[in-house]
């Protein structure tokens, strides 16, 4: 029996559901576990909800650009969606934790709640995934318009993985910017996204028989990723596991797919909601939910209290982080497209 080719298509198709999976992966690793426990390794591996919202975040950014190539729509559209979110729970967070001080305490508070400068200068993790994608998005669009004229830079995320071995063992590199390994062992994986973008705006398919190869490597990649973790946690460079990260991060999404073709509408559903408010989700789940939880609980109970009291919180906040963008849109006008030029 011939097995069908797989449409690359369906990663934009079910995106939202593969948004929603990512979300809950992202739960699941920051619920704490036991060193010794055999979950260990498996509830780790729930930190590559990260690289898939990159990925995806990757595409988007494609079909978005490939519509409309104007870089003051794509910065004010992107950051509109971000930033207020952002700055809503920035503020809640680190104004009560602030005592007064010098100016510098001052300064450092601006830092923190504008950009989440700690993050940059000395890698505080607090919400340091949303700082990187404002980062990475600054970058996207010179990217995107030098593979749309030059295609032989998509060669570029090879670059980005070197750059990653540098950061790791080149001591001079490591001592400057090596605080910032989560970060740079994320960004070769945004820009797979960005470069596999126009195979999904196609709709490209690939051979059936390719199945089988990707299962190899989610298996290798998976198999190999928990090994690390549960055995040897602590004893090699994170980066590492991140390139391993790489292929999971694509293969999982491609096999999610089929899994989504095949469920019902109600569970797609359930998926795309928690998709809808990843953003929010993720501000408010580890230091305004997860927190307040007894460390007594157990793992399971802990996850679904953290689950059902995050998404009406994560509901509120998108419905005022909507509110405010609509005044911040009032304050910064619409570029008007150049009609003059037709994109093919």
């Amino acid at each position: 029996m011939r097995i069908p080719d797989i449409e690359l298509a369906n990663i934009s198709r079910f995106r939202g559901e593969q948004m929603g999976a990512a979300m809950l992966f992202i739960i699941l690793f920051h619920v704490g576990l036991p060193r010794w426990d055999m979950f260990f390794g498996l509830r780790r591996m729930g930190n590559i909800g990260v690289d898939i919202f990159l990925f995806l975040s990757g595409i988007g950014l494609w079909f978005a650009w490939m519509k409309r190539p104007d870089w003051k729509h794509f910065f004010r559209r992107r950051y509109l969606r971000i930033y207020p979110a952002w700055l809503i729970m920035a503020c809640l967070y680190y104004i009560p934790r602030f005592h007064g001080g010098d100016l510098m305490a001052w300064i450092d508070l601006i830092g923190d709640i504008t950009i989440n400068w700690d993050f940059w200068l000395h890698d505080e993790l607090t919400f340091w995934y949303i700082p990187a994608t404002m980062m990475l998005y600054l970058f996207a669009p010179a990217y995107m318009e030098l593979i749309k004229r030059h295609p032989i830079y998509r060669w570029l995320p090879v670059v980005m993985v070197m750059w990653c071995i540098l950061v790791q063992w080149v001591t001079p590199i490591h001592h400057a910017v090596g605080h910032l390994e989560i970060f740079w062992s994320r960004v070769p994986i945004f820009f797979i996204g960005i470069n596999m973008g126009e195979m999904v705006r196609r709709k490209d398919q690939l051979d059936g028989t390719g199945v089988w190869m990707i299962f190899i490597m989610f298996v290798m990649a998976f198999a190999s990723s928990v090994f690390l973790e549960q055995v040897r946690h602590g004893e090699f460079p994170l980066f590492i596991e991140r390139m391993l990260y790489i292929p999971l991060t694509v293969t999982t999404i491609l096999i999610l797919n089929r899994l989504f073709r095949r469920t019902p509408a109600w569970f797609n559903g359930c998926f795309r909601f928690v998709g809808a408010l990843s953003l929010e989700c993720y501000l408010i789940h580890i230091h305004f939910v997860l927190d307040y939880i007894p460390k007594a609980w157990t793992y399971w109970p802990t996850f679904f209290v953290c689950l059902f009291v995050t998404l009406p919180l994560a509901w509120v906040l998108s419905k005022v982080a909507g509110w405010l963008s609509e005044v911040l849109a009032k304050l910064i006008p619409e570029s008007t497209p150049d009609t003059s030029v037709t994109t093919k």
